[in-house]
């Protein structure tokens, strides 16, 4: 098998921070036990196929920039040879790389077929060939998914559409890739409504395609137990684009949903942080929500821009703003079955082959040195210690009584006719992000 990133010869190895290497891992050190686990347990990272492999570059101002020699505009059987190409590519990527899980779309790793029973079959060529080198490389899948928004077939949405053939039609993409992800051993099943939602009131019946979707997710729970498979299935909330308005629009729109389609606790949230962004709000917001909800599956580690408006997918650089995601997620327990994918993609002038190492160890890097911050945090109880003196009231007999229901509206207006004013004390934000700053600049 040749290679392909012939300028990485060996895997990528931790050196320390003192290491001017750029291809080594100054901060992730993937034994280095942290709060009671490795750092390769806590933060589970996947590398997403679609981004890194299957995607060449190309945007809707010009041709594609990167070097992806599979990419050749083959379909059908004709093209399994370039599929087989780039899949020896992503693994020897994986392998370099020493990430433990990967994730993909159904036609990331394999051709469309002129039929769904050619490309189905085709897909289980290519779930053939990556059980092969999973085998080899030991690389595990963290989640699967199908792709139900690209062709044009998808146009009006998937689950939501207006004609119930396709409707049909994706059940069964969801249906063969679902039973393609258990036969690789996933942890997880992803469905993302890239088009589940709408461009105007005006040709929608809004609580029709809700109730469309709410039917699909319930058949995919039913198929997840009737196939045997042990994984999580999660939806992956995001506000916008492509439609206007998608019906995931946020973790607590979609906990809201699945509420009323009674599916709490059989399905749970992929939370990306650019989509928490463009949401309007923190990515440790959504992550805290989804805690809360009794949601939190899983993240696509990735940023937006500042200035832009749309879904950039960059690699993670800020350490400040995932030290704050990593703090949620250790304090809600950790990962279970969910994991760290990076859903970024290299910027179209990054064309050098090894740019995708660079990238992914910047954020892997970036991830790593969040955890151990988040961690440092909690150990010292330097923010948790100040919240819960900040809410030790509701320990006290008042707090207690009124979430005992032993007080109504009524007799705390009697109460208050005889109490004196409440005091106040400061929330101290500013002293509290000053703690972050420092324990940023000192964990080592």
């Amino acid at each position: 098998m040749s290679e392909f990133f012939t300028t990485v010869p060996e895997p990528i190895a931790y050196e320390g921070l003192d290491s001017d290497n750029p291809l080594a891992f100054r901060w992730y050190d993937a034994d280095r036990v942290v709060a009671g686990k490795t750092m390769a347990e806590h933060l589970r990272f996947a590398v997403a196929y679609w981004h890194s492999f299957a995607w060449d570059g190309l945007d809707i101002f010009g041709a594609g920039t990167l070097d992806r020699p599979w990419i050749d505009g083959t379909a059908g059987e004709a093209a399994l040879p370039a599929a087989k190409a780039k899949m020896a590519a992503a693994f020897e990527f994986f392998e370099k790389l020493g990430v433990p899980f990967f994730c993909f779309h159904d036609v990331d790793i394999a051709p469309t077929g002129s039929t769904f029973k050619e490309s189905a079959v085709l897909l289980d060529q290519m779930v053939d060939e990556a059980q092969g080198h999973m085998a080899r490389t030991g690389t595990q899948l963290l989640w699967g998914t199908a792709n139900l928004f690209s062709n044009p077939r998808f146009q009006a949405g998937a689950a939501t559409n207006p004609d119930p053939e396709l409707f049909a039609y994706a059940a069964a993409q969801v249906c063969h890739c679902l039973e393609a992800t258990n036969r690789l051993g996933g942890a997880n099943y992803v469905l993302w409504g890239g088009r589940e939602g709408y461009e105007t009131l005006l040709n929608t019946d809004l609580a029709r395609e809700l109730d469309q979707l709410g039917r699909f997710l319930t058949m995919v729970v039913e198929h997840k137990h009737e196939i045997g498979f042990t994984g999580t299935i999660l939806l992956e909330p995001k506000p916008f684009e492509p439609t206007k308005h998608q019906y995931d629009f946020d973790v607590a729109a979609c906990q809201a949903f699945l509420a009323k389609y009674d599916l709490l606790g059989e399905v749970f949230v992929n939370i990306e942080v650019n989509h928490a962004t463009l949401a309007g709000h923190d990515f440790h917001h959504e992550i805290a929500a989804a805690v809360a909800g009794g949601v939190f599956g899983s993240i696509d580690a990735n940023a937006g821009d500042d200035r832009l408006g749309w879904d950039v997918d960059r690699f993670p650089v800020s350490v400040e703003q995932m030290t704050l995601g990593m703090l949620e997620i250790l304090r809600a327990g950790g990962f279970t079955t969910g994991g760290l994918n990076f859903d970024a993609k290299l910027r179209r002038q990054s064309i050098e082959r090894d740019d995708l190492f660079h990238a992914h160890i910047g954020g892997m890097d970036t991830m790593a040195h969040a955890l151990l911050v988040a961690a440092a945090l909690l150990e010292d109880a330097a923010i948790d210690g100040f919240r819960a003196e900040r809410y030790a009231g509701w320990q006290q007999p008042l707090g207690q009584q009124i979430l005992n229901d032993e007080h109504t509206l009524a007799s705390l207006h009697d109460r208050a006719m005889g109490a004196p004013e409440p005091g106040r004390s400061s929330g101290r934000q500013e002293h509290l992000e000053n703690i972050v700053a420092k324990y940023i600049d000192r964990v080592r």
